[in-house]
């Protein structure tokens, strides 16, 4: 795996280096098949039909490099983590690990490997965890998070200055949802490029706010909306 990185980052140019993140299932039926699970399929899956097989759930790391001979980016899989089913962890008395908890973990091996980089990690939905914000937030000097996010997301203020009279607060005024705040805001109309070295017309909106989870507290984050103008893609 660490050869197979060091490789990928002789085609990665000067900067931050952009990580892609995701989960697969590789199917497999057998009686005898060590961790398999019946697992969301989201290649066969659709906004309106979803699909699950039994297999193996890996999470996958990849280094996204842009490669001479190709006009696209590459991402180059050099680190992935089986996914196991909790009743498999009950019975052979280990720690349960979401893939969210995997995906940490391969984020902190990549790090230590290249101590002088500077991570950008990219996820779908399935990785807007507050977990992994809060632990990109502590190595903020080494890693960012970049995924989509949820439109009710609950926002605040920073807490006030504590003054001595009874508990601190851990978070302040609260602040519109994402959702709540595009409803009520004009867009901004911008230029993003797009596949197929096009650019695409758009409408943004953008916001800092702090997310808070109960027992975790708050991370500083940057939302932003976007709406297709030719109405081909969904709101994100």
């Amino acid at each position: 795996g660490k050869i197979l990185a060091a490789v990928a980052m002789e085609w990665v140019p000067d900067g931050p280096v952009v990580v892609s993140m995701d989960d697969t299932t590789a199917q497999h039926k057998g009686k005898k098949v060590y961790g398999k699970g019946c697992h969301h399929d989201a290649v066969r899956s659709s906004h309106s039909h979803v699909v699950h097989r039994w297999g193996h759930k890996w999470v996958v790391l990849a280094i996204v490099v842009q490669l001479p001979f190709a006009s696209r980016p590459w991402a180059l899989p050099v680190l992935c983590a089986l996914y196991r089913p909790r009743d498999l962890n009950e019975e052979e008395d280990r720690q349960h690990k979401t893939p969210i908890m995997l995906a940490q973990g391969l984020m902190c091996v990549l790090m230590r490997w290249f101590p002088d980089k500077h991570f950008i990690f990219l996820g779908d939905g399935g990785y807007a965890s507050h977990e992994l914000a809060c632990f990109c937030r502590r190595h903020r000097k080494r890693a960012t998070l970049v995924s989509r996010f949820h439109g009710d997301a609950a926002l605040y203020d920073p807490p006030p200055k504590y003054r001595g009279n009874g508990r601190p607060r851990v978070k302040g005024r609260k602040r519109k949802s994402p959702q709540d705040v595009v409803a009520s805001s004009r867009l901004r109309k911008a230029t993003v490029d797009w596949y197929g070295a096009t650019s695409r017309a758009v409408k943004i909106k953008s916001d800092q706010a702090h997310w808070y989870k109960a027992g975790q507290g708050l991370v500083p984050i940057r939302w932003v909306f976007v709406r297709d103008d030719t109405g081909t893609r969904r709101d994100e």
